[in-house]
């Protein structure tokens, strides 16, 4: 695969930093991952340069915000003794399939990407988690339970949908939706300090809770650390609109391209028997 220069730094860089054996074959002695600060957490902070993220006109920038809650999630796993790599830690654009490849380089690693919602409707609100892979769905469970019991937003829920980032990873990953910016007031809790102090506690949080996540959906939880395992609402099956329009605009103009093409090859063929 080819990659832009700054796909190759980033991934040089990611590679530069693996410890001696990261790739060896012989698995670790299986321990509760909360008492396991080995474990290497990718934070990736959405978006970023040219990419503002969100739509339009819309006011809060989406890159700013994934930012500063990626930083301030760093930092308290590193206090807690998780190894952390940044995807970003300024306002760059990182390519997607970059991003992967950072995740990708790290055996024992989960990856945390970190984004803000929009909606053309102002109405919209809440806190959603995605992943893909089986095994990403405790993580995704432990992460969304935390958030969405602290924020004072509605809980969307968890979903599982085919996003690049989800669907390329090896390893472990969830995509946090931290509520809507197009939505007045929770633009107005993701300009506060604490509130995104609030967001990356139990983004991490749930990083340290994810193998105590109960194995059944639903299922009674007897005991206080215990999370339960989220029912989650499959859209891998979901179409974007924008994408489907696109295409077949694309195959319009690709249709009206051939019959072009043909008119004038069979004007050049009567012009050559006249």
């Amino acid at each position: 695969m080819r990659f832009s220069c700054l796909a190759r730094i980033s991934l040089a860089t990611a590679c530069s930093a693996l410890p001696m054996g990261t790739f060896a074959r012989t698995a670790p002695k299986a321990i509760p991952v909360s008492d396991s600060p080995s474990t290497i957490v990718v934070i990736d902070a959405g978006h970023g340069g040219h990419d503002r993220g969100g739509i339009p006109g819309q006011r809060v920038a989406e890159k700013t915000m994934t930012l500063d809650v990626a930083k301030r999630l760093e930092a308290i796993l590193n206090a807690k003794g998780y190894r952390t790599v940044m995807t970003r830690s300024s306002d760059v654009f990182v390519p997607l399939p970059t991003r992967v490849a950072i995740a990708n380089a790290y055996r024992n690693a989960i990856f945390v990407c970190i984004h803000f919602n929009s909606a053309r409707r102002s109405g919209a609100n809440g806190i959603e988690t995605y992943f893909y892979s089986s095994p990403s769905l405790p993580l995704a469970s432990a992460i969304h339970y935390y958030v969405s019991r602290a924020a004072p937003s509605s809980n969307r829920g968890v979903r599982r949908r085919g996003y690049y980032v989800l669907r390329r990873t090896a390893v472990p990953s969830v995509l946090v939706e931290c509520g809507f910016l197009t939505n007045p007031t929770e633009a107005q809790y993701a300009q506060s300090v604490n509130y995104r102090q609030m967001l990356a506690e139990q983004i991490a949080r749930g990083i340290r809770s994810r193998s105590l996540v109960t194995s059944r959906t639903g299922s009674t939880v007897t005991s206080t650390d215990a999370v339960p395992l989220q029912p989650y609402i499959d859209q891998t099956r979901v179409r974007d609109p924008d994408i489907s329009g696109h295409r077949r605009h694309r195959a319009r103009k690709s249709s009206r391209s051939k019959r072009t093409a043909s008119i004038h090859r069979k004007k050049r063929v009567t012009r050559a028997e006249d």
